[in-house]
């Protein structure tokens, strides 16, 4: 679940998944705030307290985002997929980092890499 309120973004997974999915999660919630869309909140009853000031319209919404029929979830989905496969290429492809942190600051000051890609 996302929650933007006014100066800082929520997400919140679930714990009891693996690490993966937990990433896909998180990975989602990001394509939501990505494709610009509205922020949703979960309506159980303690969160209006824990959260202050988020109106209890957007906590009642969010039980009702559960299906990729809306094309918000497909896109934010689609956002998620990409950004792992992009992320498992890169797993591949980039050398690690040597552990030492002086070879580290050499390696980045020689790199020709630009960026995250």
């Amino acid at each position: 679940m996302w929650i933007a309120s006014g100066s800082t973004d929520y997400i919140f997974y679930q714990r009891e998944t693996s690490k993966a999915h937990q990433d896909h999660i998180i990975l989602h919630e990001v394509g939501h705030i990505l494709a610009d869309h509205e922020s949703d909140a979960s309506d159980a009853a303690s969160l209006p307290e824990l959260m202050p000031g988020i109106s209890p319209d957007v906590i009642r919404k969010a039980l009702r985002r559960t299906s990729y029929d809306d094309e918000r979830e497909r896109e934010a989905e689609l956002v998620a997929t990409i950004i792992l496969e992009w992320a498992s290429v890169l797993d591949r492809v980039t050398p690690p980092a040597p552990a030492d942190r002086s070879a580290q600051r050499v390696h980045t000051a020689l790199s020709d890499r630009q960026g995250w890609l």
